[in-house]
């Protein structure tokens, strides 16, 4: 689950860096297929914090 949570706060910051314009062409192609991850980017952080707090819960020994 943290390699989840690790994935997810990397496609965090790309979306966060495409909707800012800052990733030329293929940030433009990732803001058309996920608009509302470029506009919000911060609901795919809170999915990264979800899986790594879920992650810390399952593996509690």
């Amino acid at each position: 689950m943290y390699f989840v949570a690790a994935v997810l706060v990397v496609l965090s910051g790309l979306f966060y860096a495409a909707g800012q314009n800052e990733i030329g062409s293929f940030g433009a192609d990732m803001c058309r297929y996920g608009g509302a991850f470029c506009d919000n980017p911060v609901y795919v952080l809170t999915g990264a914090g979800l899986a790594a707090a879920w992650g810390a819960f399952v593996s509690v020994r």
